[in-house]
C-alpha cells in the first residue's frame, strides 16, 4: 500500500492570496488611474477554494471608504485582467473589494481606553 500524500492545497491557497495581495497593491498604485481611489492598503485576500472569488480587505489613509470600494469594484475586471497576465495559476479568481474597518475600530476602542483611564481619579489607584 503506498503512503498517502499531504495535500498542498491549504498551502497554496496561502501562496495564491499573498501572491494576489502583492500583485494588486502595484496594480492599484501604478495602474490605476481613477481620482476615486486615494491611498490604499490592502489587509488581506481570501481566495475561496475554487479559485473563483476573491475577497480583497482594503483600509484608506484618506477618502471615502463607500466611494473607493464603488470604484475598485468597478476596477474590479481591469486589475483582474492584470492579475491576470501576473499570475500563472488556470483560474484568476473573480475580486470584491470590502472596506476593513479593524483600525477604525481599534482607535476607537484606544479613544475609550484612554477617556476611561483619564476620568479615574487618584483614588481609584490600585496599590
Amino acid at each position: 500500500m503506498a503512503p498517502k500524500r499531504k495535500s498542498a492545497a491549504p498551502n497554496r491557497s496561502f501562496k495564491v492570496s499573498d501572491q494576489i495581495q502583492r500583485d494588486l497593491a502595484e496594480l492599484i498604485a501604478r495602474e490605476l488611474k481613477d481620482p476615486r481611489v486615494g491611498m490604499v492598503t490592502l489587509q488581506g485576500v481570501e481566495v475561496t477554494p475554487d479559485y473563483a472569488h476573491a475577497k480583497v480587505y482594503f483600509s484608506l489613509l484618506i477618502g471615502d471608504p463607500d466611494e473607493t470600494q464603488a470604484a475598485l469594484n468597478q476596477a474590479a475586471g481591469f486589475l483582474r485582467n492584470g492579475l491576470f497576465k501576473r499570475l500563472h495559476i488556470h483560474t484568476v479568481p473573480t475580486l470584491h473589494f470590502i472596506y476593513d474597518r479593524t483600525t477604525e475600530r481599534a482607535a476607537d476602542m484606544n479613544a475609550l481606553i484612554a477617556k476611561a483611564v483619564a476620568s479615574r481619579g487618584p483614588e481609584d489607584e490600585v496599590q
